[in-house]
């Protein structure tokens, strides 16, 4: 089975963490503040707070933003279930905005058209969650705009996209943005195994998030409501979590870095072989946008269902029999069950629901040979024609 993802760990990668093994500090250590360091300078922003997991991240980052009961968070349909549970953890409501046709992202014209109406009806979010959907910024520009006009704090999920860039930035530069959360995932870009990250430019959110990522508690005397009882001393002064990292996966990470200019270069070359392998089959290659540098997470076509003469889970079981892991990213989250419960129904967001019913997630890695890549494109070719 050839999978739509997977991780490629190195001897580098292998060495770098057999020597956190090796050390006196396996969690806490300075493994950590080094990934950091690297993350943050790789993609141009002042802070950077490593954690357990993208999830993690979210919630903190929705925490640090002041997200509360009753409050509202906006995100896409098309995405992962944690871009919209991170505000439900905070008790605030969850909503949707459709996504762009060709992106797949946010729609940034949707999204002001409802704002609009928000405002009038006393509604408006708290925060927006824009996804970074297979790894291509969203209008980052456009939604920080309407940030500042209506004011809410953006969160960018951009799980998908560390290595790629909008308008010449790097993605996590938060230029756009209050704060960027990255997965390290071991089908993304670069993995730690499990791993988050949120980076900031701001100092102020800086601070609460890294009180928020280890239980609320601080051994700085500034932040003390009296001096300490002596140097093991620490006060708890919020309700935050264990969502640590260990050093060990940092490790990994800081060694993964040095790579990642490798890993986006390879994907996107394997996109533009697939761009034209597949231009004469009876589907939409993906669209990138001019302004952006897309890293490639996943790479999803459209099926053509009409002229293909099968239907969408023929297509999809054809492949997995012919041995390609092909995946579908994502199930629309208003149509989950829990979601449900929210008063969503089919038909709320249509250009994310007719996305769902046509999209193919095809194999998509670093490791993936140009061999390999024709025995998907061979696959596909079988089974569409």
């Amino acid at each position: 089975m050839i999978p739509y993802g997977r991780q490629d760990i190195s001897d580098e990668d292998i060495r770098a963490v057999v020597e956190v093994l090796r050390s006196d500090w396996l969690t806490q250590g300075p493994a950590i503040e080094r990934f950091e360091a690297d993350v943050a300078r790789y993609c141009g922003a002042k802070h950077a707070v490593a954690v357990s997991n993208a999830t993690a991240a979210l919630h903190i980052a929705c925490l640090a933003a002041g997200l509360g009961q009753g409050d509202r968070l906006w995100t896409t349909p098309n995405t992962f279930l944690a871009s919209a549970n991170c505000g439900l953890y905070c008790g605030a409501v969850p909503d949707f905005v459709d996504i762009d046709k060709r992106t797949y992202n946010l729609d940034a014209d949707a999204l002001e058209t409802r704002l609009r109406h928000a405002q009038a009806g006393n509604t408006l979010p708290k925060v927006v969650v824009p996804v970074h959907f297979a790894g291509q910024s969203c209008d980052m520009a456009r939604i920080g705009e309407l940030a500042a006009r209506y004011g809410f704090t953006v969160i960018e999920d951009a799980s998908h996209a560390i290595g790629g860039s909008y308008l010449g930035k790097p993605v996590g530069s938060c230029a756009f943005s209050d704060m960027s959360v990255f997965s390290f995932h071991p089908v993304k870009i670069v993995t730690t195994g499990e791993g988050g990250m949120v980076l900031t430019n701001r100092d102020d959110l800086y601070e609460k998030l890294k009180l928020l990522r280890s239980h609320g508690m601080t051994r700085d005397p500034r932040l003390m409501d009296h001096e300490p009882d002596g140097p093991w001393y620490y006060q708890q002064i919020m309700l935050g979590f264990n969502y640590r990292m260990t050093d060990i996966q940092a490790a990994l990470g800081s060694s993964q870095m040095r790579r990642i200019d490798e890993f986006v270069a390879r994907r996107n070359d394997l996109a533009g072989r697939y761009d034209a392998l597949l231009a004469d089959l009876p589907l939409t290659v993906p669209w990138r946008r001019p302004d952006t540098r897309s890293a490639l997470h996943l790479y999803v076509v459209r099926l053509d269902l009409g002229a293909i003469g099968e239907s969408h889970r023929q297509v999809f079981d054809a492949l997995r029999e012919r041995g390609i892991g092909v995946n579908l990213h994502y199930i629309p989250v208003h149509t989950q069950p829990y979601y449900r419960r929210f008063g969503f129904q089919l038909g709320d967001f249509p250009q994310a629901e007719q996305y769902y019913r046509e999209a193919l997630s095809l194999p998509m890695y670093y490791g993936l040979t140009d061999a390999l890549q024709d025995q998907v494109v061979a696959a596909l070719r079988e089974v569409l024609q």
